[in-house]
């Protein structure tokens, strides 16, 4: 049936004219005008609603109606009991002398905008318009990929969201915590560096939702070898000499002996790398194993270097631990014995004239 078959001239003059919409409204809730106006349209209160959800459009009728149809940007939706929108998601719900209500399911962004109820009476035509606004949660779309630079570098991270309302968008560093870092969707981080390294989180958020994604930076820089550590140890023990470093991207070892380069499991020495440490180990220490060593630590963008010295601990023998305070006290007692021995001999030797008087 053709649109003339339900409005006159003049009512389709009215339609092409005032096809600004009705109302919309939260599945299950209805819309209320801002009361009664001298002519014969009505003008809804705006309907905000949240993207994905349903809204009834409700239009009040009467006795006296004869043809009414739901309308949005000059496009008839329903006329009627008869469906002229192709979209599925468009249903009838109500029609009757009361009420004209279709449903519109999972509302998205192109729904927004005015609808008209358009209502035939006997004597003239009356529209009921309002406006729906849709709401969409924040989404991320363009945001900087994890990235890796050399300390000192200048970094610029974007981030770019998308959302009704607008969202606003700020920038932090997680890891390590610092506080707010940027209130914009560009961070422009200036000279970078390694403390600076981390996890920095981007976080839109608007009236409805937020939404958060992340973005690592990996700082690169020279090694720092810790101070090395002299180490004594008792001829024929075990030994070890650690070398700590501090680097990015992860340092490679080598140690040695003056000028000569070390090699795991020659000489009775191994050496065992994990992560910032190596560990340079005596089996069994041997007087050519003291003396001096040295640690380099190596990456692509540098070199770090400490010296140790390994040297020997003299531990006490049998023989000095016999030689203690005891030995001291036999060796004054023989003394004592031999002084007193002498002064018997002279006293003897003193009598004896008086003794052979006798």
């Amino acid at each position: 049936m053709g649109i003339c078959g339900y409005f006159t001239v003049s009512w389709k003059c009215l339609v092409v004219l005032s096809f600004r919409l009705l109302f919309l409204v939260p599945a299950g809730l209805p819309v209320h005008s801002q009361g009664e106006s001298q002519t014969d349209s009505k003008v809804m209160d705006n309907i905000t609603v949240r993207q994905g959800e349903n809204v009834f459009l409700r239009c009040a009728q009467g006795d006296i109606v004869t043809h009414t149809a739901w309308l949005n940007r000059s496009s008839i939706l329903y006329a009627g009991e008869d469906k002229w929108s192709v979209d599925p998601r468009v249903s009838l719900v109500t029609l009757n002398q009361e009420e004209f209500t279709i449903k519109i399911e999972d509302v998205d962004m192109t729904d927004e905008g005015p609808y008209i109820c358009a209502v035939q009476t006997s004597s003239r035509p009356r529209t009921t318009s309002v406006h729906i606004l849709v709401q969409v949660p924040p989404t991320i779309i363009n945001l900087s990929k994890d990235i890796v630079v050399n300390e000192g570098s200048n970094v610029t991270l974007m981030c770019q969201a998308s959302g009704k309302p607008e969202p606003s968008l700020t920038w932090k560093l997680l890891s390590p915590s610092v506080d707010l870092v940027s209130e914009d969707e560009y961070l422009d981080i200036p000279s970078i560096s390694r403390q600076r390294a981390g996890t920095y989180e981007c976080t839109a958020i608007n009236d409805i939702a937020t939404d958060v994604q992340t973005v690592e930076i990996t700082v690169n820089y020279a090694p720092s070898v810790s101070e090395g550590r002299d180490v004594g140890v008792t001829l024929g023990q075990r030994g070890v000499l650690e070398c700590e470093v501090d680097a990015v991207p992860k340092a490679d070892f080598e140690w040695y002996r003056d000028e000569r380069r070390i090699f795991n499991g020659l000489d009775g020495m191994e050496i065992e790398d994990a992560g910032q440490l190596s560990k340079l180990t005596f089996l069994n220490i041997s007087e050519a194993d003291y003396g001096n060593y040295t640690c380099i630590a190596i990456n692509k963008l540098g070199s770090s270097n400490a010296s140790f010295v390994l040297y020997e601990v003299i531990e006490p023998t049998s023989s000095t631990l016999v030689q203690g305070p005891g030995a001291v006290q036999d060796g004054n007692s023989g003394s004592m014995g031999t002084h007193v021995h002498t002064y018997t001999c002279l006293l003897l030797v003193t009598l004896l004239p008086f003794l052979l008087r006798f």
